[in-house]
């Protein structure tokens, strides 16, 4: 009986252990994807410099929100006076909920890896120097309330795969370069329209059956 005995605490211990590295891993995984944001920003600032990948877990990090299993669910940087590009490696912070990168100088494409971002409630970028089109990818986001893209640089259509979005309370993708016409479909029907204004090839609310939304728009 007694060798039974240590033979299931010898397995407990295993387990207790098994699952111990899993959460390391997995702690040292988000960290590296956020090591790989700082690396493609400039900080002059230092808002950043705790950032420190040498450390075991990222939930030490200022701007850095996680959740009692040591999971990263916020990236608090708005008005950070960073610049420099996003990096697509935070697609893989797949316990997000809140992204918030508004106010900065970041230029370049949004990664289409941000659609990987299952759990996330709020993508805010707006007042930055993004260009390119806004990701398809970003309609695979389905626990997504609040979507700010306002202020950019940003060109293409509005992807109709944000149509199909239930959650989706907020769309503010103002000031912008972008084209075609403005959904009306699922939640877009509740959008007030000054959401999309200062888009001068953008045209609007769409008329279905009456409308293509990608007419003259690329």
């Amino acid at each position: 009986m007694a060798s039974r005995n240590c033979r299931w605490e010898l397995l407990a211990a295993s387990l207790a252990l098994t699952l111990a590295l899993i959460h390391l891993v997995d702690a040292n995984s988000e960290g590296d994807a956020l090591y790989a944001l700082r690396r493609s920003l400039s900080d002059p600032d230092h808002v950043l410099q705790s950032w420190d990948p040498t450390l075991v877990s990222p939930c030490t990090w200022f701007h850095v929100t996680c959740n009692q299993d040591n999971r990263v669910t916020r990236v608090d940087l708005g008005n950070s006076n960073l610049s420099g590009h996003l990096a697509p490696e935070l697609g893989k912070l797949e316990h997000l909920q809140y992204l918030e990168l508004y106010k900065n100088k970041i230029e370049g494409t949004i990664p289409s890896e941000l659609g990987n971002l299952k759990n996330l409630i709020s993508l805010d970028l707006y007042n930055n120097n993004l260009t390119g089109k806004i990701p398809s990818a970003l309609g695979k986001l389905k626990s997504l309330v609040f979507l700010r893209l306002n202020d950019n640089q940003l060109t293409g259509p509005i992807p109709r795969q944000l149509t199909k979005i239930p959650s989706l309370k907020v769309v503010d993708v103002s000031n912008n370069d972008l084209c075609g016409t403005i959904p009306t479909e699922g939640p877009f029907g509740h959008i007030p329209l000054q959401n999309f204004e200062n888009n001068s090839r953008l045209e609007g609310p769409e008329l279905i059956g009456l409308a293509s939304y990608d007419t003259n728009c690329n």
